[in-house]
């Protein structure tokens, strides 16, 4: 079901931008006076609180199930860094709690623990989780903002590399518009949000999904 509130965008904050605390403070300022005009929704990365479940699962063999929650809780984690960034944002957990007038920042995991719609693997990173989520909340674009700029003006999601999770590309769906900013340069976004288009790479998307939103479970590599 499509929420009442559709978003102008989801974003997601790349964690790799919490090394860089100025870039990401100036980042968060900027995205919280455009909510006030806009619906946008924040999705988090996992940062440094990802790195610590990684650096666990490396030291005691994880079960794939329990990593993948423990790092979802790490995108929470990172979201309340991100909230407490912008002080007029509102923290949401489920889709019918997105505001317009505010900065929505997501706390993912108790949305996802309900659904639970995608596999259990590092496969699946906040790249495709910020994919599933643009899709269940029908969002006029995805906007991954990362630490980087991408390979060019188009590329597809295996042309992106590390850029993205392997997953990505079978969570982004054609219909969806989705474009890589850089996080170094809000003005980008602003620009994007107004025109449709700015410097960045706009990946054009594969096939979408299993169509009742779930998928088989993966070993990770």
């Amino acid at each position: 079901m499509i929420p009442r509130l559709r978003p102008d965008a989801v974003l997601k904050v790349g964690g790799s931008l919490s090394h860089r605390p100025r870039a990401l403070r100036r980042l968060m300022t900027s995205l919280e006076a455009l909510g006030r005009t806009r619906p946008l929704v924040v999705v988090p990365g996992g940062g440094r609180f990802a790195d610590e479940i990684r650096r666990a699962d490396r030291r005691f063999g994880l079960a794939a199930s329990s990593a993948h929650w423990m790092a979802i809780l790490a995108m929470d984690q990172l979201a309340h860094v991100l909230f407490d960034l912008a002080r007029s944002a509102v923290m949401v957990r489920r889709p019918h709690e997105v505001r317009a007038g505010r900065l929505n920042v997501l706390a993912p995991s108790a949305w996802l623990i309900e659904t639970d719609p995608l596999p259990h693997s590092w496969d699946v990173t906040s790249d495709s989780i910020a994919a599933w989520v643009a899709r269940a909340l029908a969002a006029r674009r995805l906007i991954l903002v990362k630490s980087a700029d991408g390979p060019g003006r188009t590329a597809t999601p295996a042309q992106l590399g590390d850029l993205v999770d392997p997953y990505f590309g079978q969570a982004l769906s054609r219909d969806l518009t989705c474009w890589i900013v850089n996080g170094a340069h809000p003005e980008r976004i602003a620009t994007l949000l107004a025109t449709g288009a700015t410097q960045g790479t706009q990946v054009i998307g594969e096939p979408q999904l299993v169509s009742n939103g779930r998928a088989p479970r993966r070993a990770r590599g």
